[in-house]
């Protein structure tokens, strides 16, 4: 398995286009609507999708290329997943690691990166391309 990503990484690396960044909290907790007492700010990590880990792994009754079509990426492509602190995306990294991905967890995850004011965030639901 892959070495976690660190916060510092991460921050870094945002807004790039050499990997995908997945949440894999409720719906709830990406859009902000949803805060544990602990964290001092809602939302998620900019630039991130929404893929809750019950639908991933729901998807792999349908296999390998379900789970991509869920993700969409092609096998191979670097996959970074956080939750609130890093148990579910630890199962996540697992699962998109088995269906060929270089996965990565950030342990983190919401928790930690919520802690740092210096630290983008967003929150409510993203914009959706128009056609």
């Amino acid at each position: 398995m892959s070495e976690p990503i660190t916060t510092a990484e991460l921050a870094g690396r945002l807004g790039g286009d050499d990997f995908v960044l997945l949440d894999v909290r409720s719906a709830a907790e990406f859009a902000g609507d949803a805060v544990a007492p602990c964290d001092p700010r809602p939302g998620r990590i900019p630039g991130a999708r929404h893929v809750a880990l019950e639908d991933i792994l729901g998807a792999t009754a349908g296999g390998q290329h379900a789970v991509q079509a869920l993700v969409g990426a092609e096998a191979g492509a670097e996959v970074v997943a956080y939750c609130h602190s890093g148990g579910r995306s630890a199962v996540a990294v697992q699962v998109l690691t088995a269906v060929g991905y270089r996965a990565r967890n950030y342990e983190g995850s919401w928790h930690e990166w919520s802690r740092d004011p210096g630290l983008p965030v967003e929150a409510g639901l993203p914009d959706l391309p128009t056609s």
